[in-house]
């Protein structure tokens, strides 16, 4: 007999995304992201009728959402571990019928292989952190994920870069004893946002946590978008004039 030897490996994995903001994002954004997500896509996702799917589903709004405004199956992708296991303990949460309509991909949508799938598909709160080549990607996997005649609708990220540092605060909210915050600090960097996000919890006698995490964040003007969404058959779908929304079909073959 051979004795084995198992060695460490010799490379760090990489940190989870969101593995900071995941605690905190609920308490302090979901619920005014909500109704945000119901007013921009509840009328479309109601029109479903091959399934919906929900690009950068983080914590389940737009999933949850769906299964309420529709009867059709919901495919909600989410690669980050510590945003899909909030997602996971809310689909556990729902009546098994409501939960059998619903299956989540632990990948990017380039990597889940989804095919004619959808006729609506939704990408809230996700294009802004993609780079360019990812954002390609995206496109041509949104392509084969939907039906021909399949409208997407994408919030849209920042059309340019800030002109300078952007701070925004998030309400405090309660939880027992102890009070969490949270602000979001935005900067330009090169050719790309630095998003620098602070988040504490304080008790009666001061702060107990304080944690930080960075995004990067990509700009690109509507007009830049729907030319890229172009090159992948995409073309914009009239009745739609939201500025923070991009609302496009996907055109038939013949």
């Amino acid at each position: 007999m051979h004795p084995v030897i198992a060695r460490a490996p010799t490379f760090r994995p990489q940190t989870d995304s969101y593995a900071v903001t995941a605690e905190f994002y609920d308490i302090l954004q979901a619920e005014a992201d909500e109704r945000r997500v119901r007013h921009l896509y509840g009328r479309e996702v109601a029109k479903a009728r091959v399934g919906v799917l929900d690009i950068g589903a983080g914590t389940g709004r737009v999933t949850l959402m769906s299964l309420a405004e529709s009867q059709a199956d919901v495919y909600a992708v989410e690669p980050a571990r510590a945003m899909r296991t909030s997602l996971m303990t809310r689909l556990a949460a729902l009546p098994a019928r409501q939960r059998e309509r619903v299956t989540v991909h632990p990948h990017a949508l380039d990597e889940a292989a989804l095919y004619a799938v959808a006729d609506v598909a939704v990408c809230h709160n996700t294009v802004a952190c993609l780079s360019p080549g990812a954002r390609n990607a995206l496109w041509h996997a949104i392509g084969a994920a939907l039906v021909p005649g399949g409208s997407l609708f994408l919030q849209l990220p920042p059309a340019q870069l800030p002109a300078r540092t952007i701070l925004r605060v998030l309400p405090e909210q309660r939880v027992g004893e102890h009070t969490y915050g949270g602000r979001m600090v935005m900067s330009t960097a090169g050719n790309r946002i630095h998003t620098r996000a602070d988040y504490w919890v304080r008790g009666a006698e001061g702060v107990l946590r304080e944690h930080t995490e960075t995004f990067w964040m990509w700009p690109a003007s509507r007009a830049q978008v729907i030319d890229d969404l172009e090159r992948h058959g995409f073309v914009p779908l009239p009745g739609h004039d939201d500025p923070a929304v991009l609302a496009v079909t996907l055109r038939s073959p013949w």
